[in-house]
Formats: C-alpha cells, structure tokens, sequence
C-alpha cells in the first residue's frame, strides 16, 4: 500500500521527507506542462495542493516577495493564461524539464528548469531559471527564482498560427 505523503501531517519533516515532496511536486509540474494546450486548471490545483497560504516567492530582480497564497495564485496566473492560450490557438509547442541540484542545506532544496517554447515558424525560445525551496511539512513556504537566461528572441505573433475563421455567408460585420 502506498502511502501519500500529503496525507500526512507531520510538524516535522526530515529532509528525505521534504526532497519526497519536492519530487512529487516537481513530477506533478512536468507532467502537467504537456497539457497545456489543454487546460491551465491542473496547474492550479497543482499550486493550491503544495504551496502554504503564507506562501513567499521572490527572484533576484524582484524588489520584493511577493506574499500569500492568492497574490502568488494571481501571479501564476497571468502566466499560464496566455501560454494556455498560445498553446491551445496559436499551435505553440511547450516543453519542460527540471533538474534536482545538489544541497548540503537540510532546510533548502534546489532545481534547474528548462523551459522550451517552440513556434509553428520553427523559432525557438529557452528559458532556464535555478529555483530554490523551503519547506514546512507538506506545503512549500518559500520558493526564489535566480540565474534566470533566455536563450533565441522571444517569439512573436509571426512564429503562432491563429487562423481565421470563414465569414458567415450574408454577415457584414463593421458596416453600419
């Protein structure tokens, strides 16, 4: 029988027992990512399962963190929306992959990330980012984003496919 880690409610979580969250939290972000073009929901739910309500997120060219639950929910989403959209419309093909790195911080779990977004032109945008995490038993508290890159331009509305749907036969829409 297998046990989920989440169900349990430990006030103290051995490191093990923090890397096993973080692992299943980033499994859960991988393999939802492929299904993009499909729903962002997954996401959320994703988000509200791992992460605390007194959640804090930060990255270095960030003033200041950014904290609580629905202010980073909020944040999440005005990213996921228009990749969401892009991916599902626009044809735009999405992949990621993480890494775990190494630590010797029993308080501390990093990772690198891959974040591949290819256009129907063929273009190409990388972004890699290194994101660290503090965990309180089973939700995420804290998590800061650094050595952030983008490799190839960003892509633009040329590198995205939105056909146009047929005119209706007798409509004349923009004519008064």
């Amino acid at each position: 029988m297998s046990v989920n880690i989440l169900d349990q409610a430990p006030t103290f979580y051995t490191y093990s027992q923090s890397q096993a969250a973080e692992h299943m939290l980033n499994t859960a972000i991988t393999q939802a990512k492929a299904k993009i073009s499909e729903s962002f929901e997954e996401y959320l739910e994703i988000f509200d399962k791992f992460y605390a309500d007194d959640v804090e997120v930060s990255s270095e060219g960030q003033q200041e963190p950014i904290r609580g639950k629905a202010r980073v929910g909020s944040l999440l989403l005005s990213f996921l929306i228009p990749l969401h959209v892009m991916a599902e419309v626009g044809g735009l093909a999405i992949s990621i992959k993480e890494t775990t790195i190494s630590g010797d911080a029993a308080d501390e779990i990093h990772s690198a990330w891959t974040l591949n977004l290819v256009g129907v032109s063929g273009k190409t945008c990388t972004l890699n980012w290194r994101t660290l995490r503090k965990w309180n038993g089973a939700r995420v508290v804290y998590e800061h984003h650094y050595d952030e890159q983008r490799s190839g331009e960003p892509l633009t509305f040329d590198d995205l496919v939105f056909d146009m749907i047929e005119p209706v036969a007798g409509f004349q829409g923009g004519q008064g």
